[in-house]
């Protein structure tokens, strides 16, 4: 094995798999690229650090994390098509911590604007800007942002590997380039004599990397086709390795109890009890809590529980009542944001209808299907992590600083992750492993949470409150202004991610309210900001989650009063103003047979969220059986641009939508004694497949520029299902879960 701190050595290693003697390609597009990772040994050669060529084919090191989303079967697509290579023939290996592996499409989202009317000039700057992730080492899969990060760039290394080998083939050939074609993985010249890539990467090594032009989409194999998780075997036959999965000789097992009171701290612990339990280990005291060390991860998760602790308070009301009166208190401070202020909302015709509502969202726990956990090795001069996570070079650097070492001799083993939603973006679940490894010098444990643990000590969606006023004339809104509070999980996620202080407009916090598409003539929104010690974070959509709810249930509130069709009232304001936005609610009026009138014991519902550069519309359909209601039918159209992947992308929109719809009918996070109340899944229930409806999903592919997936399916979901829900009971509900006001199919 290489040693720590060393990518390459006398072979390239990544995880368990050996690259042995090849060359790499790729392309960075800044102006001063940042460090090769892969550096070589004797023998070898790493020009860039995407595509690697040796004996055994093509290897794409993916700087994106595997979660479920599909990330590597199209990045691995991007290369093929370029490169001329089947796409089973191309093995994927998460790439290391490393500067160059930073995400250029990230940062671009920072910029004021609305983004379904961004100019070229605007989208050209911000992706300009992503360079600013090189310096902040941003290598974070996360806001829907994979597919634009690699679009351009993959294609770009596939092309240049494409071109050196071709050069290196026409130096050997004694043939012009320009003469030689690819394919299947082969330079082929015009008297059929054929050299295999594997055997050209090592006179491919000596050349500088050539640039090349990039295919007409006319020839394109796999990109805009359905094509087969590259996943799919490893993941059905048990085969992939997940974080929990990761076994290395020799090693122990740790389960954690940190003080249930979030942020508070340990008085004490009498460990007695579980010392002289046989098997157990070591004990470690984390400061804010323990972890115990055995043989076995049953016994280590007994063990911590038989631990008694003193724990100190919470840094926040202990009470959920207090915390959303802490939130309602944040709509009387200055605002920290007004995202949007178009016309002037204090003026309003007298000959209008005004409406007013307030709405209510609750902490959500992220509930991925793989608890937290991470395994260290410390030897003492240097340290491995093995984990699924989504920002390994901030682990790198967190755990470096925990263990006092430079960056540089920590390594961090990107594994598969069952489930992230910005939950595995945090860097608390290798912070502890590393400790616990210090502890245990020589020794890898592996710290894995119980579900109670990862329940307990999220970093929650942050509970959100609304105010909304609007007017109605004449058929039409002419007026909508809303106030927004909540915590900032971005002002607290970046903290912890950077150690910096966001400052500025929060437009995290009212993404999904001040950039819908609609031509509203005074139309305003404010967001307030919180203040309360609540660990909160990015969760699936982030501030679209609740603005969704929030704006779209209330434009349905507004359609009601005007008398029109919630549908028709929604294209009315929106066709001049964005046309893909349009043609999303259009195509789920074609595919449901909206007419806008139900049969009774049915009740059907519109929603439409703009987010992540993707327009969403949702139509949901629900029936009463003998007084139980059922979510029966769910129709989405989506455009995102170009759709890679056709199969993949309604894979997300469908997933999206389910985790939506979990949230909206059953979840909550509470607090009772500054501890949060729910436990396990029968505490916190998620859509089943007996309760979750028949779907179509449709992808338009009208929109300018390339938007999400993962995302953009999640925040219709909520108000698309509470809208239908009023048009079967007549009840507006204005909080969530509905399950408080709805008897729900559980």
């Amino acid at each position: 094995m290489a040693s720590v701190g060393k990518i390459l050595r006398r072979t390239f290693l990544i995880g368990s798999t050996a690259i042995v003697g090849g060359v790499a390609f790729g392309a960075y597009m800044v102006s001063r690229p940042a460090a090769n990772p892969l550096q070589p040994g004797d023998g070898e050669a790493a020009l860039n650090p995407f595509v690697f060529i040796d004996q055994e084919g093509v290897t794409l090191i993916a700087p994106r994390a595997e979660m479920g989303q599909g990330v590597h079967t199209t990045w691995a697509a991007l290369i093929a098509e370029e490169l001329d290579v089947a796409l089973e023939d191309v093995r994927v290996l998460h790439g290391p911590p490393a500067k160059a592996y930073y995400n250029t499409a990230m940062i671009g989202e920072v910029l004021p604007n609305k983004g379904y009317d961004i100019s070229d000039f605007q989208h050209n700057l911000g992706e300009l800007l992503g360079v600013v992730g090189k310096v902040v080492n941003l290598q974070v899969t996360g806001g829907s942002t994979s597919m634009r990060d690699g679009f351009v760039r993959m294609r770009e290394a596939g092309a240049s590997a494409r071109e050196t080998l071709k050069e290196a083939a026409a130096q050997q050939l004694g043939v012009p380039r320009d003469q030689l074609r690819t394919d299947a993985g082969k330079v082929i010249a015009p008297d059929g004599t054929e050299l295999s890539y594997s055997a050209l990467a090592p006179a491919a090594a000596g050349i500088d990397p050539i640039e090349a032009r990039l295919r007409d989409p006319a020839q394109w194999r796999y990109l805009g086709q359905t094509v087969p998780r590259i996943d799919i075997v490893a993941k059905s036959t048990g085969t992939a390795e997940f974080g929990v999965d990761v076994r290395l000789p020799g090693m122990k097992f740790a389960s954690v109890r940190i003080n249930p009171r979030l942020g508070g701290v340990m008085n004490g612990f009498d460990d007695s009890a579980a010392r002289n339990m046989p098997g157990v280990e070591q004990i470690v005291d984390l400061g804010n809590g323990v972890a115990v060390v055995a043989t076995n991860s049953w016994l280590a998760a007994q063990a911590a529980n038989a631990i008694e602790i003193d724990w100190g308070a919470a840094p926040y009301p202990p009470e959920t009542d207090g915390l959303f009166a802490e939130i309602a208190k944040a709509f009387d401070t200055r605002a920290n944001s007004t995202m949007r202020d178009d016309g002037d909302v204090s003026t309003i015709p007298s000959s209008a209808t005004r409406i007013e509502a307030e709405y209510k969202l609750p902490y959500l726990a992220h509930a991925t299907m793989e608890p937290m956990n991470a395994t260290a090795l410390y030897t003492g001069t240097a340290l491995e992590i093995w984990c699924g996570n989504q920002s390994p070079t901030f682990q790198q650097s967190t755990c470096a600083s925990i263990a006092g070492l430079e960056t540089e001799d920590v390594m961090v083993h990107t594994t598969l992750m069952g489930g992230g939603f910005g939950r595995r973006s945090e860097l608390d679940f290798a912070g502890y492993a590393t400790q616990v490894a210090m502890a245990m010098q020589g020794t890898p444990v592996q710290v894995a949470w119980t579900r109670e643990e990862d329940m307990t000590h999220d970093f929650y969606r942050p509970g959100a409150m609304a105010r909304f006023t609007g007017a109605v004339d004449g058929g039409q809104a002419v007026m909508l202004d809303g106030q927004i509070a909540s915590q900032s999980c971005a002002q607290q996620a970046m903290g912890r991610l950077t150690g910096m202080q966001m400052g500025g407009p929060d437009k995290v916090l009212v993404e999904g309210a001040f950039n819908q598409p609609y031509a509203i003539p005074n139309y305003r929104i404010r967001g307030h900001i919180a203040e309360l010690d609540v660990p909160v974070g990015f969760w699936r959509a982030v501030g679209n989650s609740h603005n969704g709810f929030f704006f779209d249930t209330f434009m349905d509130e507004m359609a009601y009063a005007a008398g029109a069709d919630p549908l028709e009232f929604r294209l009315a304001l929106m066709r001049s103003e964005h046309a893909p936005s349009a043609g999303c609610l259009e195509a789920v009026r074609e595919m449901s047979g909206w007419t806008g009138q139900t049969p009774d014991g049915v009740g059907r519902g519109v929603g439409f969220t703009y987010s992540f550069g993707t327009p969403v519309a949702q139509v949901i359909e629900v029936v009463d059986e003998d007084g139980t209601i059922r979510v029966n039918k769910a129709w989405i159209a989506c455009d995102m641009g170009i759709a890679l992947d056709p199969g993949n992308v309604r894979a997300q929109m469908f997933g999206g939508m389910i985790y939506g719809l979990s949230a909206a009918c059953y979840e909550e996070i509470t607090f009772a004694d500054g501890a949060v109340e729910q436990l396990n899944f029968p505490d916190y229930e998620a859509m089943r497949m007996h309760t979750a409806p028949e779907v179509e999903v449709r992808i338009l592919e009208t929109n300018t520029h390339m938007g999400g997936a993962g995302e953009p399916g999640t925040p219709p979901a909520a108000p698309a299902l509470g809208n239908a829900l009023f048009d079967l009971t007549g009840i507006r509900a204005r909080e969530l879960p509905f399950s408080k006001t709805f008897d729900l199919l559980i």
